[in-house]
């Protein structure tokens, strides 16, 4: 078994050498370069502009600060970097031209679509032309409801232009979830499939749609994407048809303030109505950038792809591959249709630089017993990129064993409220399993005790983590938060200054449980906000996690927290294989196990089977909304879960 802290990969001398990483550095170890990205600011992102190839009109000024001593949050957001700057998105995503391929779509039936980098450049310009013809101009905003595909990214691209703001929504959400997200923003603009593929199946979404149409009076146009004659039903115009009319007459992109809004993501709203947060253009792009070339080593001509939907944040992520003159490949349909293996094969069809997916992906595959090192190419791969939630040592032991001995694993964590990351990969230096390599360029992030004391050299023991210092990918603000509309970016909202700097005055706060290492890395233990409180010992959930499914018979698992006894007691879930029951052998081995692996107040008080655990659209396990239901709370907003029956199974459960 592999264990945490163990080396599980170096990097030979001559890809660390050849690495863009190295390239910036020109000499400087990690350690140096990050402390002189934290200090020196100013120089540090100008660097970044300039290495990275951000285009655009820079201006002089770097970085401006008001100083507000006696409201440092206020002081923390109004912090402005490159203030006097003038981009455009599609300037910068499209600077690549020729017909080699800038996006590749593939879905569950292996159909493949392309479009070259010339092809985009048109549509795009097209289309930017049909939506302001339609009036849409600065500010509106344009919305998605569609699969990871194509159209998503042109929309985008063609909403740009026009510094209208963009937002997307993967069409397996309900039409409850969708209108939770896209009623507060009032779209003008509506681009929706007709219908979907996963996991063999085909779903229609014209029924949700019109209840989606119905439920947005904003609504000017729905554009409908189809591969059938149906395009004038619902009240709606054909993609195809409505992108061809802007043909005569096509719209070169304009350049808008580094602040300018880009996108409006949205939390996973498990815990009430999502919030809308609201990115800026400057901001997200140059992170992006950032993190591709320098922590992901992505170069021009790579081909990237990550495991995602519209609705997550690493498909905003990915799509930002094409301003380092990358190809984006995009996958849409199950990872484990028709088998397990399905991502391996793309890598190889379609020869992969960087696979991205997630921990629990990796788990999974581990489960299965595949070995693609056995039975796959995946010579062109470079990089592994794994987010969503911790990944256990295991799963870094997996990937070096049963895929590839050469691959850079980086284990990467961030969050949709930066659209970027806090601690990422480093092509230059080992990866330990269980660990992220290291805190990000420019990101002085730090994890902390209850009284804001630094716990860099207290290592293996777990606290918040937070960021001392802004950057460029901090939100402008919460849609509606405090006023109507587009949010103050010199004052914060009541909801934006709670979510992120009440704790810890001046600092930003993610709401992460973490700890560092002796090698310098980070280890994420799970949201700080389902942190288990037994006697008042705070324990992250990902401890327990890594025990109980390194076990043969459980699939997967979830821990929560039970108000019992005026205590805490803790809760374990298990999904098991099929034919495998819960007896009094199974619990005694499965508390045994987590006693000798992480201590006897981690052992939960009562272990219970379910058919299923619930999650969000993302994949994402809903601790926090089990809690609420056992403890007799509200759970708010069900349309965010895929599966709200699992948590009254759950209840049902706990009542036996």
């Amino acid at each position: 078994m592999t264990q945490r802290g163990e080396i599980v990969w170096s990097p030979d001398a001559h890809m660390a050498s050849e690495s863009r990483l190295a390239s910036f550095a020109r000499g400087k170890s990690f350690d140096e370069l990050h402390q002189w990205s934290v200090k020196s600011p100013e120089e540090f992102w100008s660097s970044i502009w300039q290495f990275c190839g951000m285009v655009g009109e820079r201006g002089d000024r770097v970085v401006t600060r008001t100083a507000n001593p006696s409201d440092p949050a206020v002081e923390f957001i109004s912090t402005r970097f490159f203030p006097d700057a003038k981009l455009s998105i599609v300037e910068n995503f499209l600077q690549r031209t020729g017909d080699g391929e800038a996006l590749v779509a593939i879905d569950e039936t292996g159909k493949r679509r392309t479009r070259s980098w010339d092809e985009l450049r048109q549509r795009v310009a097209n289309l930017a032309s049909a939506l302001e013809r339609l009036g849409i101009e600065s500010g509106d905003r344009v919305a998605v409801w569609l699969p990871n595909s194509i159209e998503a990214i042109e929309t985008m691209l063609a909403a740009a232009s026009l510094g209208a703001i963009f937002s997307s929504c993967s069409p397996d959400f309900g039409a409850q979830g969708v209108l939770d997200r896209f009623s507060q923003i009032s779209p003008k603009v509506l681009v929706a499939t007709d219908s979907y593929i996963y996991g063999g199946k085909k779903f229609d979404c014209l029924e949700r749609l019109a209840t989606v149409q119905n439920g947005l009076p904003s609504l000017h146009t729905t554009l409908l994407v189809s591969s059938s004659e149906i395009a004038t039903q619902n009240k709606t115009t054909s993609y195809e048809t409505f992108l061809e009319s802007g043909a005569s007459a096509p719209v070169a992109p304009r350049k808008f303030g580094f602040d300018h809004p880009w996108y409006v993501l949205y939390s996973s709203g498990t815990t009430g109505v999502p919030k809308c947060i609201v990115h800026r253009t400057g901001g997200v792009l140059l992170q992006h950038l950032k993190e591709h070339q320098l922590h992901c080593d992505i170069k021009q001509n790579d081909r990237v792809m990550y495991f995602t939907t519209t609705g997550w944040m690493m498909w905003n992520w990915l799509v930002s591959v094409l301003a380092s003159g990358a190809t984006a490949v995009l996958y849409d349909g199950s990872p484990s249709f028709p088998t397990m293996t399905r991502l391996f094969d793309i890598v190889d069809q379609e020869k992969l630089t960087l696979l991205g997916t997630s921990a629990k992906f990796i788990d999974s595959a581990r489960k299965s017993d595949i070995q693609p090192i056995a039975t796959h190419s995946l010579k062109t791969l470079r990089t592994i990129c794994s987010t969503g939630s911790p990944l256990a040592p295991e799963g870094f032991g997996w990937v070096y064993e049963s895929v590839s001995q050469s691959v850079h694993l980086a284990s990467i964590s961030g969050g949709t409220d930066l659209c970027a990351c806090f601690v990422g990969g480093d092509p230059t230096s080992a990866v330990f399993a269980g660990e992220i390599q290291r805190a990000c360029l420019g990101m002085d992030t730090d994890v902390v005790d209850d009284n804001a004391q630094s716990m860099k050299q207290v290592f293996d023991t777990a606290g918040e983590l937070v960021c001392r210092q802004p950057f460029p990918s901090v939100p402008l603000g919460f849609w509606g938060d405090g006023s109507e509309g587009l949010p103050n970016p010199n004052s914060p909202g009541p909801k934006f200054r709670a979510a992120y700097f009440d704790r810890f005055p001046g600092m930003w706060s993610h709401g992460d449980f973490a700890s560092w290492s002796k090698h310098g890395g980070m280890t994420i233990h799970g949201r700080s906000d389902t942190t288990l409180n037994p006697g008042g010992v705070r324990i992250g959930t990902a401890e327990i996690y890594r025990v109980v499914e390194q076990h043969a018979d459980v699939l997967e698992s979830l821990v929560f927290g039970q108000d019992f006894d005026n205590d805490v007691r803790i809760i374990l879930a298990v999904k098991l294989k099929a034919n495998v029951a819960l007896n009094d052998s199974l619990v005694s081995d499965l508390k045994l196990r987590i006693r000798n692996a992480c201590t006897p107040r981690h052992v939960p008080a009562l272990v219970i089977s379910v058919a299923d655990l619930p999650r969000t659209r993302s994949n994402k396990l809903v601790e926090l909304a089990v809690a609420d239901a056992v403890n007799g709370r509200v759970v708010r907003n069900l349309e965010a879960i895929a599966n709200p029956e699992a948590i009254t199974a759950i209840v049902d459960a706990l009542k036996h």
